[in-house]
């Protein structure tokens, strides 16, 4: 049975992109990413497993700390799907707040597009 979108979103912000790990980060986008998947996020564009556990890896590493908590349950349409989240450093005011859409194939993300968004009141 193919994972769900929800379950893809959930594993990308939590096993991916909060994965301060390498190579835990890597199998993972391996598992839930098509090969040639495109990551589209305000400063760039990345394809492929190599890029996105590249840019990954960098965000992470400029909050190695952070920690992502969702503001809703993830919602599926289709084969896509979008999580509302915010981020910061445990016991402390979040910091940064996004939406991450993915269009899913074959049980895994081919498109993933992240937003940033105001922080909720």
């Amino acid at each position: 049975m193919s994972p769900t979108s929800s379950t893809l979103l959930l594993r990308n912000l939590h096993e991916v992109f909060g994965e301060i790990d390498p190579a835990r980060r890597r199998a993972t986008i391996e598992e839930i990413f098509h090969e040639d998947a495109v990551f589209y996020e305000p400063g760039g564009t990345y394809r492929g497993h190599d890029e996105i556990n590249r840019i990954a890896g960098v965000i992470k590493a400029m909050h190695p700390d952070f920690q992502y908590q969702l503001i809703a349950p993830p919602e599926e349409v289709g084969n896509g799907g979008r999580v509302r989240w915010v981020e910061g450093s445990p016991g402390k005011p979040a910091e940064v707040a996004g939406t991450d859409f993915i269009v899913a194939h074959d049980g895994k993300i081919a498109v993933i597009y992240l937003f940033f968004d105001k922080l909720p009141d």
